[in-house]
């Protein structure tokens, strides 16, 4: 996996499960085990001091998780009665202990009386967009505030969403209110797609581009402009958030990704286009390379067990890869600027890595200001132009 990402989240005891990974969900059992809660949450006190509770955690734990410092109201769910009142008491204890910081999203193991009996939820304590001013400028300690709940698979497999279910809550934050005919219109719709919205588009992209994926990891890595045509709005958004999960962004340097950018605009070939008007999208100034079409196997693999939970981490593994070549090729390339033996190796491994043409591209911008890293990218650049290595 890529390194950890910002988590700091606090877990019970029985958040830890045993060997169960993503690859434990199956198919079948996907849409039959996906829930969501939305509760309304009231504190009496602040935000920071709601969770301080030491002298409460009883009343917390009680069956109905209500106390003198807050009170949770169901507003919306698809889980049978007894385990949402086990859900809403788990909810409880997290408030009491302070582990539900305002839109920073969490993820546990929880205990249910449901078929799955464990499944992994993702919650998350929020407030409506407009009123966030108000509750601070005001000083309103019982603004209204809300939490919700999406609860399917495993702890494991929705850590790897958690950040991509964080921006999911966003549209609630703007468009929630209390009016019975928002809910009914918007928010419950809503709340019941969390899964196909959240955690299905890259696993939707793998199996609508098939052995084509090669070309659209090539376009990710190497931040070539893409133009999708004639998609539905579903299609395009998906292909859209698999080109940002399957980037560096965030993992590169902003600059070296800025001027990647730039550089790859402005070299001769266009866009690359996409054209979803037939049954299978067709692709137009696409490119590919060895190190792409690997990884697009790993992924059509992947979708023979029909877990989509299991793509994030082919996913994340892809990435992995990509950097730990890109900081070799960093490395040879500090070596060469004293040892002609170092340089050789540079040249070998930009051969065999399979993915040459793109990590010659990324060390190419980040050396810019650097001499002699930079005549020895040059000599590579001739190394490989004369051996058309790809």
């Amino acid at each position: 996996m890529l390194p950890a990402l910002p988590d700091g989240e606090e877990r019970e005891p029985e958040s830890s499960e045993e060997g169960g990974g993503a690859g434990e969900e199956r198919r079948p059992e996907r849409h039959g085990s996906t829930y969501h809660s939305l509760y309304g949450y009231r504190g009496c006190r602040s935000p920071q001091g709601a969770g301080s509770g030491d002298g409460s955690p009883s009343s917390a734990a009680a069956e109905t998780p209500s106390s003198e410092d807050f009170s949770l109201s169901l507003l919306d769910t698809n889980l049978p009665a007894e385990a949402e009142t086990e859900l809403r008491s788990f909810i409880a204890k997290r408030l009491t202990k302070g582990a539900l910081f305002e839109g920073m999203g969490n993820v546990a193991s929880v205990g249910l009386s449901i078929p799955e009996n464990k499944i992994g939820c993702y919650y998350c304590r929020f407030q409506q967009e407009n009123l966030l001013e108000m509750a601070t400028l005001e000083s309103d300690m019982n603004a209204p505030e809300y939490v919700v709940c999406f609860l399917g698979g495993s702890e494991k497999g929705l850590e790897l969403f958690r950040l991509e279910l964080d921006k999911y809550i966003q549209s609630l934050k703007i468009n929630l209110a209390l009016e019975q005919k928002t809910l009914e219109t918007y928010v419950n719709p809503y709340l019941r797609s969390w899964f196909e919205n959240a955690i299905c588009p890259i696993q939707r992209v793998v199996q609508l581009f098939q052995e084509k994926l090669a070309f659209l990891l090539h376009a990710a890595l190497s931040y070539t402009p893409v133009e999708v045509k004639n998609a539905d709005e579903r299609t395009e958004k998906d292909i859209s958030r698999f080109l940002a999960a399957a980037s560096l962004q965030g993992l590169v340097q902003e600059e070296t990704m800025t001027s990647l950018c730039i550089a790859m605009t402005e070299e001769q070939h266009k866009s690359m286009i996409i054209d979803c008007g037939g049954p299978q999208p067709q692709l137009h100034n696409a490119g590919s390379n060895r190190f792409c079409e690997d990884w697009m196997h790993a992924f059509l693999n992947g979708a023979e067990g029909g877990n989509p939970f299991l793509f994030q981490q082919i996913l994340e593994n892809f990435k992995l890869k990509a950097i730990q070549d890109i900081n070799n090729l960093k490395r040879f390339i500090r070596q060469a600027e004293m040892n002609h033996y170092a340089l050789f190796k540079c040249y070998m491994f930009l051969k065999n890595c399979g993915s040459g043409d793109i990590l010659l591209k990324i060390v190419k911008v980040e050396h810019a200001e650097m001499p002699e890293a930079r005549n020895v990218v040059t000599v590579l650049e001739e190394f490989m132009r004369e051996t058309s290595v790809a």
